[in-house]
């Protein structure tokens, strides 16, 4: 079987770097410190412009959980015409109801919306309160791919859920296996849930140092306390590149 290797991401250089580097597909968004949201139509344009491989953009208008007010329904919906005008392979969202279960209904205007580009659901599903519940409502909705470390803080950790989800799936569904993915785990992580497809973020990117000569640390920006204005994430080629390496045997 081939697995197929999604890079998460944000901004051209990275998409760039990805595709450079062998990757299938981008998932593209905004903030990735907050987790990611929705990126911008110019940032969403500029990389339908430079990269061949399909993109999928992520629909999430603000950090925090799933459950959406109808002003950010809304949002979400116009997000999705707009991605769909400019191009993109596919959209990326979750959604869910306050008890923790999948909002079908509203999923299902989302998905409707989307068609034809792919739909992925993202790890709302990891915080759903029965993921094999949750399984079935999205194979019922009709949605391409579900993202999933396997309600586990690693996809490592979650193996033994990610090849219970595999198996109950039985191709009616892909699932995708997400975070603290490697070049030094993947091979692990493929044999040991049956997935074949992964989702990788931090385990291909490095930080570049700001070309800021001026510098003032006593006045941040705002996030997380951690993270300075002087460098930036991006994805590396090479690093992409020993993940769809180590992958190729499969």
């Amino acid at each position: 079987m081939s697995i197929k290797v999604e890079v998460c991401l944000s901004g051209i250089e990275s998409a760039i770097a990805a595709q450079k580097g062998g990757a299938n597909r981008v998932e593209l968004c905004g903030c990735l410190s907050v987790g990611g949201t929705t990126p911008s139509r110019g940032t969403i344009e500029l990389v339908r412009q430079h990269i061949d491989i399909d993109l999928y953009v992520m629909i999430r208008p603000r950090r925090g959980d799933f459950a959406y007010s109808a002003y950010e329904f809304e949002e979400m919906k116009r997000d999705i015409k707009a991605i769909k005008e400019i191009g993109a392979q596919g959209v990326v969202f979750g959604i869910l109801k306050p008890n923790g279960m999948v909002d079908k209904r509203r999923a299902g205007e989302l998905l409707a919306l989307a068609r034809p580009m792919g739909v992925t659901f993202h790890r709302a599903f990891d915080m759903t309160r029965d993921p094999f519940e949750a399984l079935e409502d999205l194979i019922e909705l009709g949605i391409d791919r579900v993202l999933t470390s396997g309600q586990a803080d690693s996809a490592l950790a979650g193996q033994e859920l990610l090849a219970e989800l595999v198996k109950q799936a039985d191709d009616r569904i892909i699932t995708m296996a997400g975070v603290g993915i490697t070049e030094n785990n993947v091979r692990q992580i493929i044999r040991g849930s049956g997935v074949k497809e992964i989702h990788v973020r931090s385990g291909c990117s490095q930080v570049i140092e700001s070309v800021m000569q001026f510098r003032n640390p006593a006045i941040p920006m705002g996030g997380a306390p951690e993270l300075s204005e002087y460098v930036i994430r991006q994805t590396s080629a090479e690093r992409v590149r020993s993940i769809v390496q180590a992958v190729s045997s499969f």
